[in-house]
């Protein structure tokens, strides 16, 4: 007996419309359920420079899991561990199961040649266990979106992450050509521009941060402020002049004087962009006004 050939057509010909359009509404719907459980900048985040796609991240995954009853086991495809030449690279499979049958799996690779090992300040006897880790995180992210029908919802552009799937300065690298571009991950700017940092405090990246690629970046858009560049102007001597007069008339302490500073990321009022010292200024004729203590 002649074995008849299957076609698309001839799949969709047998495809009960009506179920289909059951499963689609529930998937529709758990998809719902999934995005109002989970919580952003934990379970998922956008990552700077990646568009507006959100990310599903270790947490986020773990969480739906749960919510379907998965259990998740992990197989090793590949391993290398080369200790001489610091090298790790592991192929992870992971299989998830709902009272002990097999439902799906993802897959996940990680290796130590990526761009955030290739510090000369890592442990290279540590890359083994974090490559290791980092490998499984990204299979159980991957099962997870294809169990759940997430893709559309989620990407799994996990590169940027740590193995807890939160973000790091250090294993942060920003792809974008101006570096007044880069998006700072941590610290009192968290979420802001280099390009629209104090300078004072983009100088003291330049000089403190932990990464080469983050000095870099800072030293160049301070250069670039310092010199004028980028639209920012220093503030005049008499916008200076004017800041310390609004002082003096407050009767700011010398802590209050020191944490305007701060807040600005500079050491001397003379550090100040012109724009930052309008900002001030402002701030403070709105504070002596509420204090009724006019011009």
């Amino acid at each position: 007996m002649t074995k008849k050939k299957e076609t698309a057509l001839s799949i969709i010909d047998n495809v009960n419309v009506q179920q289909v359009s059951a499963t689609m509404q529930k998937i529709s719907q758990f998809q719902a359920v999934v995005q109002g459980t989970l919580k952003q900048n934990h379970d998922y985040g956008i990552i700077p420079g990646t568009g507006s796609k959100p990310t599903l991240l270790k947490p986020g995954a773990e969480k739906i899991l749960m919510l379907m009853g998965l259990t998740s086991e992990y197989e090793i495809l590949e391993s290398v561990q080369d200790y001489d030449k610091g090298f790790f690279a592991y192929t992870v499979r992971c299989h998830l199961t709902k009272n002990g049958m097999p439902i799906t799996h993802g897959l996940g690779h990680c290796n130590s040649r990526e761009r955030k090992y290739t510090s000369d300040r890592q442990d290279i006897y540590m890359l083994g266990n974090t490559c290791l880790k980092m490998a499984k995180k990204r299979a159980q992210v991957d099962a997870a979106l294809t169990i759940a029908a997430l893709s559309e919802v989620f990407t799994q552009d996990l590169e940027d992450m740590d193995i807890t799937g939160q973000r790091t300065e250090s294993s942060y690298v920003p792809d974008v050509d101006n570096p007044a571009d880069v998006v700072l991950t941590f610290g009192k700017h968290r979420g802001e521009k280099l390009g629209d940092i104090p300078t004072g405090y983009v100088r003291w990246l330049a000089n403190n941060a932990k990464d080469d690629w983050l000095r870099e970046a800072a030293e160049k858009v301070a250069a670039d402020h310092e010199a004028g560049k980028n639209g920012e102007e220093v503030a005049t001597d008499e916008q200076v002049a004017e800041i310390g007069f609004l002082l003096a008339e407050l009767e700011a302490t010398d802590e209050e004087t020191t944490q305007l500073k701060e807040k600005f990321g500079i050491r001397e009022w003379s550090e100040l962009t012109s724009a930052h010292a309008d900002k001030l200024k402002a701030a403070l004729e709105d504070r002596m006004r509420k204090l009724g203590k006019a011009r």
